[in-house]
């Protein structure tokens, strides 16, 4: 049944459609990955809105090995677009771990190298300086300062 969810879940997301991926998560969800941190509840669904509707024309993902024992799970995803801000092309390679309560997603963990993120996004600055402390902090600052925003124009609840 949760492997169910996890590739319910990816399938929505190949579609831009954020709404089918948050109703894939428990009301009391924890979702983290090294640009957004750490988020709760309709945050992880406002995220997902935003970055399925904020999606660059050519954005594609791919997703494999799709695992779960009913408690736990796993997928690993890979992700192909334009990044906003520079029109750099990313292909990030995420791997997720879940865990589920009453046939939701309780906890999502997407992990994946910021570092090798930013020298795409960013290039030769990113390269050089995307391991380090405080652009990784910008990088996240700007992501939920974004999120916020996209939170208050929908009004959305939280």
């Amino acid at each position: 049944m949760s492997a169910e969810l996890i590739n319910r879940f990816y399938e929505a997301f190949s579609r831009r459609d954020g709404a089918a991926m948050a109703q894939c998560y428990h009301e009391k969800a924890v979702f983290s990955d090294p640009v957004f941190g750490e988020l709760r509840g309709p945050r992880i669904g406002a995220m997902w809105q935003m970055l399925c509707e904020r999606a660059s024309s050519d954005f594609r993902i791919e997703f494999s090995d799709i695992a779960s024992d009913g408690v736990t799970g796993q997928a690993k995803w890979q992700a192909w677009y334009s990044f906003a801000k520079t029109g750099r092309p990313i292909h990030n390679r995420i791997s997720a771990s879940f865990r589920f309560e009453d046939g939701l997603i309780v906890e999502h963990r997407d992990r994946f190298s910021l570092w090798r993120w930013a020298g795409m996004a960013l290039g030769i600055s990113g390269r050089l300086l995307g391991w380090t402390p405080s652009v990784q902090k910008k990088i996240g600052d700007e992501a939920r300062s974004g999120l916020e925003l996209y939170i208050k124009r929908k009004r959305i609840k939280v």
